[in-house]
């Protein structure tokens, strides 16, 4: 197959969904197909378009880039919402050419707006108010949706998303794969197992409100006279260091160490360098850094809420607490803290549940996923099955997009802005 994959992230490889679609397409073409990357930066220069619409322009160059190529892919595979115009017009014109569209979607956004609007009753929500809500209701949840209802098949990271997607959006089991991510090698480091006196944390990520920080703050407010010389890594947070530091007050500021960027490549020795993750989101999708520090054979402490149950079973290979709970990110950490015994348990056993954790899985069960989407297209234009021709297997010749830059043959570069007329 010739598969295009796309999303409307930058194609910079720190982690994220850029990395989920490397890793996955590296496999693809390890299989025999040939892949083609698509990412923001492809289609739409930075700076050119307002950021408020930027997904959807992005969007709709991404349909006009695959209409203009409609005959070289067997298959796209994008990422929710930036499938959305491509899937309209794919479902409004069935008997076309255009080939099918199966959507990857990360989290929901039906627990996006319960858990954001309660947050905001509470006051500890940034960009949640009435006028936010509207905004949500009439532009980003009809994206969603729509890049759903359109789809062929579905792929998603964790079994919430999955269950959702055939209880409310009616896709059959055959038409949605659940297909959790993988860890690289790289990621399985040894580790020593220090005293807890000088606890060093590790929260990495971007810093949202929906990513459990207020209740953070106020664990850590209760925990510095209790840890003398703890400490908070905040690592790729895309916010500024001194607002962050701001935010947990003077009493923390000497605690808090902000690590604006850390390049793909360090990313290992970032979680050597520490002792537990501490990852209290109140919703998300699968997090790639959750894999790799369990990998890492780092303790984790996380909220029992979307993927995260599916990969951490509570005092097993980590510790599981409810999710807007500050006491509990408080005693799971001074737990930790005491008992360098309990943080060697979980720490091995989370590395050992990662040896299951492959790409090389996930690259397969997403192919026979792709496989079977072309076939029923097939089926329903022609009325009888012609299997597409599987591949010689791993190591075949394959035709890619270089990942370094994003862009394979025939790729269009990023509209530059136009200059502004006096």
């Amino acid at each position: 197959m010739n598969i295009l994959m796309g999303s409307g992230v930058p194609k910079r490889r720190e982690g994220g969904v850029a990395a989920v679609l490397y890793n996955l397409g590296r496999e693809l073409q390890s299989l025999g197909h040939q892949v083609t990357y698509v990412f923001l930066d492809d289609l739409v220069a930075p700076g050119s378009v307002s950021p408020r619409f930027m997904d959807l322009v992005f969007s709709a160059r991404l349909a006009r880039y695959i209409a203009q190529n409609r005959g070289k892919f067997s298959l796209v595979n994008l990422h929710a919402p930036a499938g959305m115009i491509y899937g309209v017009r794919h479902r409004l014109n069935r008997n076309s050419d255009n080939p099918p569209y199966v959507m990857t979607l990360h989290g929901l956004e039906e627990r996006r707006v319960r858990i954001m609007r309660r947050e905001a009753n509470k006051g500890r929500a940034w960009n949640f108010g009435w006028k936010n809500r509207l905004w949500h209701r009439v532009y980003h949840f009809p994206r969603f949706r729509w890049s759903i209802r359109t789809a062929d098949a579905a792929h998603v990271f964790s079994r919430d998303v999955w269950n959702l997607l055939q209880l409310e959006y009616g896709l059959d089991p055959e038409r949605c794969a659940y297909i959790p991510n993988g860890v690289e090698r790289r990621f399985f480091t040894p580790r020593e197992y220090r005293r807890g006196e000088s606890l060093r944390l590790l929260y990495p990520g971007t810093w949202l409100d929906q990513r459990g920080i207020f209740y953070l703050r106020d664990a850590m407010q209760k925990l510095a006279p209790q840890l003398p010389g703890m400490t908070l890594t905040i690592a790729g947070p895309g916010f500024p260091a001194e607002e962050i530091v701001g935010f947990f007050g003077e009493e923390l500021a000497t605690r808090i160490i902000v690590r604006p960027t850390v390049p793909a490549e360090n990313m290992p020795a970032l979680y050597s360098d520490h002792d537990v993750l501490i990852f209290p989101s109140l919703m998300e999708g699968l997090p790639n850094v959750l894999l790799e520090t369990m990998a890492s054979g780092m303790p984790v402490v996380t909220t029992e809420t979307c993927g995260m149950p599916d990969v951490v079973e509570d005092e097993f290979n980590g510790l599981l607490i409810q999710p807007a709970d500050a006491p509990a990110i408080e005693q799971a950490i001074l737990r930790l803290a005491n008992s360098e015994g309990l943080r060697k348990r979980l720490g091995e056993a989370a590395r050992e549940s990662m040896r299951r954790q492959t790409w090389e899985r996930a690259g397969q069960r997403l192919e026979a996923l792709f496989l079977r989407v072309v076939e029923d297209q097939a089926r329903r234009r022609t009325g009888r099955v012609s299997p597409p021709e599987r591949p010689a297997g791993r190591g075949a010749e394959t035709q890619a997009s270089d990942p370094a830059d994003g862009r394979a043959d025939g790729m269009p570069r990023a509209a530059k802005p136009r200059p502004k007329h006096e």
